[in-house]
């Protein structure tokens, strides 16, 4: 992707996510960081660490505002190629506009909410983004099934994911991390991945022809019974 192209994702994250905005390289460098420390005490979000789901929101903020202002310590490997706009990002994460964001959503709730009852759901509103967050990284490491055993608790938390956009599909994607791909069973469509699929041939991405039709996911969904049970005997015997 062209630094273009990263720039224009950058503000499309900004407007879409608002109060709730996460720098897309400070949430970047702490997803790897949750792959390759997943549910140890280096993990910035695991329910084995957290009493609660509130208790490891609480935590994943903290350790993302440190990573976003340069306080956590964190390798080189996990900084490679990961896109970065730091002068966005201050403006984004700046107390100034979260506060700004907040005051028009309130604004449109006065204006349009039918019922007191609605005003509930402003605080969630306001940090939309975090919750969703925890809705994958903690149910989707306590309830779910896999299709992977994993040295992890990650499952698949749904079966058919329209509402997460294919990011419930959580075991497959600790087993294929760098998958364009959650989805492995036939039921289990990842509509990012087709989004992905149109930003490559209009030219805005560029992932290699052989990765998009290689894709693990892909691979298996589309291979007779016998050979999927053996490459699923691999992968387990292969994890880490």
């Amino acid at each position: 992707m062209s630094k273009g192209w990263e720039k224009v994702f950058y503000i499309c994250a900004f407007i879409t996510q608002g109060s709730s905005y996460m720098s897309p390289r400070g949430y970047g460098i702490m997803h790897r960081l949750h792959h390759a420390y997943t549910d140890t005490d280096m993990d910035p979000h695991s329910p084995s660490y957290s009493t609660n789901i509130f208790s490891m929101m609480l935590r994943t903020t903290r350790i993302l505002s440190a990573i976003i202002n340069g306080k956590y310590p964190v390798e080189e490997r996990f900084k490679k190629n990961v896109v970065d706009w730091p002068a966005f990002d201050r403006f984004a994460n700046s107390d100034i506009t979260r506060l700004t964001w907040m005051a028009i959503y309130t604004l449109v709730y006065v204006q349009y909410a039918t019922s007191p009852w609605l005003y509930l759901l402003l605080p969630v509103q306001w940090a939309m983004g975090a919750f969703h967050g925890a809705v994958i990284n903690w149910f989707a490491h306590k309830f779910g099934y896999h299709n992977y055993e994993m040295k992890n608790t990650s499952t698949n938390l749904f079966a058919v994911d329209v509402l997460m956009l294919g990011e419930a599909y959580h075991n497959n994607h600790h087993k294929h991390p760098s998958s364009t791909n959650f989805g492995i069973k036939w039921h289990e469509v990842d509509p990012v991945y087709y989004a992905i699929r149109v930003f490559n041939r209009l030219g805005i991405i560029n992932v290699p022809k052989k990765k998009l039709g290689e894709d693990p996911a892909h691979i298996i969904s589309t291979t007779p019974l016998a050979e999927k049970a053996e490459m699923v005997k691999h992968d387990v015997i292969q994890d880490n």
